[in-house]
Formats: C-alpha cells, sequence, structure tokens
C-alpha cells in the first residue's frame, strides 16, 4: 500500500476555531485557544499520524486588517503559509454575519493552486437553514474542491473533512517520526499555554499586547521540571491586572498554566513568573524579533 502525506494550511478570520480544529485532528493541544481573537501569532505546524498517511497541519493567525507591525506579520505569515500545499482550509464562523472581512480572506486566496476547502463551522449553535443559507451565499464566490459545515469543538463532520484531506494527498515520504505532533520546540509551546491562561482570565482588560518568553526549562534531580517564565505587557496598567490584587490574578494564570504544562510534559512543574513592561513592543522591530516574530516572514 502506498503511503500518502502532504501539507494543508488552515486560514481565515481570527477567532473562527481554526487552532480548534487542529487540535481536534491531533487529539493533543498544540495550539492554545481562547475566546479572543487574534490567539495564534506564528505559524504552527500539528502532524496527523495513520498508517499510510500523515498530513502536516499549517494553523495560522488570522488574517485581519492590521493595526501595528505585528499584525502585519500575522497577516504575511498566514499568506506565506498557504503556497506550496497540498490543500487550503478556509474557516467561516456560521455564528457571525458574513462580512468584508470573510471576502477579503477569499480574495487573498483565490489565486492559488491549492484545491480550497471552505469549512463553516460552529455548526452546533446554529439551526440547519442558517448553514444551508451560508452555503448558497459562498458557493459561486470561487471554485471550492467542497463546502464541508462542522463543529470542530465537538467533532461533528470533521471525520468527513478529514477523509477529503486525505484523498487530496499525494503520494510522498514520512516527513516526521509518528512520535513528533509539532514542528514547534517544547519551550514553545510552555510559552504558549501560559498566554492562553493570561488571555483567557484577563477577559477584555488586557488586550493582546502580551508575549511570553520562557527563561528556563530544566529538569531537576526529584524529577521536577522547574520553569520560569517573563511575561511581557505594554503598559504599567496592564501589568498591575496580570498581577492582580496581592498576586491573585497571576498565581490562578500561573496555577491553570502549570496543570496543562504537567499534562504535556508528563511531570511535575515548579513555574515561576516575572512580569515587565516594553512601551509599545508590537511596533517596534528589535522586540518582534526578540520574542520570536521574525518580520517579513
Amino acid at each position: 500500500m502506498s503511503f500518502k502525506s502532504g501539507f494543508v494550511a488552515i486560514n481565515g478570520r481570527p477567532n473562527v476555531g481554526k487552532s480548534t480544529l487542529l487540535n481536534h485532528f491531533l487529539g493533543h493541544k498544540v495550539a492554545i485557544m481562547s475566546p479572543k481573537a487574534q490567539t495564534t501569532r506564528n505559524v504552527i505546524q500539528g502532524i496527523y499520524n495513520e498508517d499510510n498517511c500523515q498530513i502536516i497541519f499549517i494553523d495560522t493567525p488570522g488574517i485581519h486588517k492590521p493595526h501595528t507591525k505585528l499584525g502585519e506579520y500575522m497577516n504575511n505569515s498566514a499568506l506565506w503559509a498557504s503556497r506550496d500545499v497540498e490543500a487550503i482550509l478556509i474557516l467561516n464562523d456560521i455564528t457571525e454575519d458574513f462580512g468584508p472581512g470573510d471576502n477579503y480572506v477569499i480574495e487573498n486566496l483565490k489565486q492559488r493552486k491549492s484545491p480550497v476547502i471552505y469549512v463553516i463551522n460552529k455548526v452546533d449553535l446554529v439551526n440547519k437553514e442558517k448553514v444551508l443559507a451560508r452555503i448558497d451565499q459562498v458557493k459561486n464566490l470561487m471554485d471550492f474542491k467542497a463546502i464541508i459545515p462542522v463543529s470542530a469543538k465537538k467533532g461533528t463532520n470533521c471525520d468527513d473533512l478529514l477523509k477529503t484531506l486525505k484523498d487530496l494527498m499525494p503520494d510522498g515520504p514520512k516527513y516526521y517520526p509518528e512520535s513528533v505532533i509539532s514542528d514547534h520546540p517544547e519551550s514553545f509551546i510552555i510559552s504558549e499555554l501560559i498566554r492562553e491562561k493570561i488571555l483567557f482570565f484577563t477577559q477584555e482588560e488586557v488586550p493582546h499586547s502580551v508575549a511570553v518568553i520562557l527563561e528556563k526549562n530544566e529538569k531537576q534531580k526529584n524529577g521536577k521540571v522547574a520553569i520560569a517564565a517573563t511575561i511581557i505587557v505594554e503598559r504599567a496598567s496592564q501589568k498591575k491586572i496580570i498581577i492582580g490584587h496581592g498576586g491573585s490574578m497571576i498565581k490562578k494564570i500561573g496555577i491553570a498554566a502549570r496543570k496543562d504544562i504537567e499534562s504535556l510534559l508528563g511531570s511535575k512543574v515548579i513555574l515561576t513568573t516575572f512580569v515587565r513592561v516594553e512601551e509599545d513592543w508590537r511596533n517596534r522591530t528589535k522586540y518582534l524579533k526578540e520574542f520570536g516574530y521574525r518580520e517579513g516572514d
């Protein structure tokens, strides 16, 4: 039996469920999820394995109108990642009205040679009539390979989507060993898990001006892993919110993040966090590079 493999880019507007879909396919938490838009800043590769097939999913930042250098980086990364792939997924949130941002995503991906599948997500939250109306609304906007309604959160129709993708994969090599589920280093995933908890607990109080830098990740003699992370914000008022009254918020963030990190590592974790202010870092090339965002990628 031949072995099939290839790359699939997951595109769409912010907060449409791209990371949720990736995590569902992999059965592991590789991409962080948050109810806030613009959770994913980096292009994350997750590797799906079967006996005769390997699909490398590229979870991209949400395509949007950028207002900072970081936003420009994210858009460029998302569009760059959809080149030279075997298939492209465009995710659409059925609970939101179809608007200029949705058209913008489609227009930017129209010229790609790869087959494009339009994925209507969050169908568990609406009635069937609304889904059928959305299909009718988008079916003529470009030559889609397929239009598939799913619920990434509940797994509805995700097997059908996966089968469609498998059928599009050519004969190819096994790019990664079966034990590998992401091309990102462990330190990156740990820092993303911490950032996820910040976004979740601070709600609208702290916008996406947060970066997390891992300073230490060391296994100790007792088997525990000592991790130290610095949380970067743009203003002193944001630092105050993240620390919380008497350190209550930073403690809550740490407890939740440590639980996910221990699940990832399979070891007990000692997590220490610090908060640092770097004003307007999202518009400063020096900090974008330092924090892992390579401008122009």
